[in-house]
């Protein structure tokens, strides 16, 4: 099989979409090595040591810039693929083989507040799935698969639920004595993160019990701007060999976001051999599987107490860590690829 992968997402240096384009393809090629997977993008996308190689720029000249209606289609003829995998929310204008359309999650259609400069996504979207354009949809949960069928209106036979998981880096260590406790975020500085809501609870912490906030990740143009103060730290993108260990060293991991399509950093946290504290939202829930605390996304007198819990209750913070590391292990990058796979196959019959 020959399986083009749309690698726009990878001009981004870092987030969940990033993540899953680089270990998906890794984890598919070690699966299915008689396989060919090839990246394909109309935009430069950087070479990184820890990326697969070898993707395909369009052709110079007036196909350039119409990529998605002929640029793309053409490249995939003259390279003879059997499917493309449009891994954020599209696929060609014009049909040139099977297509598979990644849904991570619907926070486009959701709340337009929660993304600045994705009215393209919101119009092309849709139409694209309504002209059946994607032979197959895929989500990474079954409660985006459910909201995408309902909202869409699409055959169920037509969506899959295809969940992540961690990579292997991630794993549990002895905490470091030299370094002092924190709470710890990882993700996009991003509005439905609902940071500014999580800053709040934990300023009532660290009045209790000086213990920092760590913000990390990269913070997007229309992401909150924190002023500086004691205790908070924003140290941006983190550098994948550092972030093992700042889960590791962590006293727990927060993620109160307001909607999720999976919750990749849960699932990191909890192999790393983190407790972990988490908003209640249906995809986060789904992925937590009862092994993390949970609680309202708006409830900030809850979310001081999970956290001085972390503090004040050493048991509940040993068995949350416990219970999150049996929950990581049932997810693995080679069940991802080998169910995705399958879609792909499915793609091709249908196609």
């Amino acid at each position: 099989m020959r399986v083009a992968l749309d690698a726009t997402p990878l001009t981004v240096p870092t987030g969940g979409v990033t993540r899953y384009l680089v270990e998906l393809r890794r984890a598919l090629e070690e699966c299915f090595p008689e396989d060919c997977y090839q990246f394909l993008s109309d935009q430069p996308v950087p070479r990184r040591p820890e990326w697969p190689a070898h993707w395909t720029t369009p052709p110079p000249g007036a196909f350039a810039s119409k990529w998605w209606s002929l640029g793309l289609p053409r490249t995939l003829r003259q390279l003879r693929m059997d499917v493309f995998h449009g891994t954020d929310f599209s696929v060609p204008y014009l049909r040139a083989c099977p297509s598979v359309l990644s849904l991570h999650d619907l926070s486009p259609w959701r709340d337009a507040g929660w993304h600045i400069g994705a009215d393209r996504v919101r119009q092309r979207t849709p139409w694209l799935l309504r002209l059946g354009r994607a032979s197959m949809v895929l989500t990474l949960s079954e409660a985006i698969r459910r909201e995408a069928i309902d909202r869409f209106a699409l055959r169920p036979e037509r969506v899959v639920a295809v969940p992540l998981a961690a990579d292997s880096r991630f794993s549990p260590r002895p905490r470091d004595p030299a370094v002092a406790p924190y709470f710890l975020y990882v993700g996009t500085l991003e509005p439905r993160k609902n940071l500014p809501f999580l800053v709040e609870a934990w300023r009532e912490v660290w009045r209790r019990h000086r213990i920092p906030l760590v913000l990390a990740g990269r913070r997007r143009e229309d992401g909150p701007v924190f002023a500086p103060e004691e205790g908070l730290q924003l140290p941006g993108p983190v550098d994948e060999a550092a972030l093992a260990s700042l889960y590791a060293n962590a006293l727990a991991v927060v993620y109160p976001s307001l909607y999720e399509g999976f919750g990749l950093p849960i699932l990191e946290a909890m192999q790393s051999g983190a407790a972990v504290l988490t908003s209640r939202d249906p995809a986060v829930t789904e992925v937590a599987g009862g092994a993390a605390w949970q609680g309202d996304a708006t409830d900030v007198r809850a979310w001081v107490d999970g956290m001085c819990a972390c503090v004040e209750d050493p048991a509940r913070l040993a068995a949350w860590r416990e219970a999150g590391l049996r929950r990581a292990a049932a997810f693995h990058w080679r069940r991802t690829a080998q169910e995705t796979h399958a879609v792909y196959e499915e793609a091709m019959r249908r196609g």
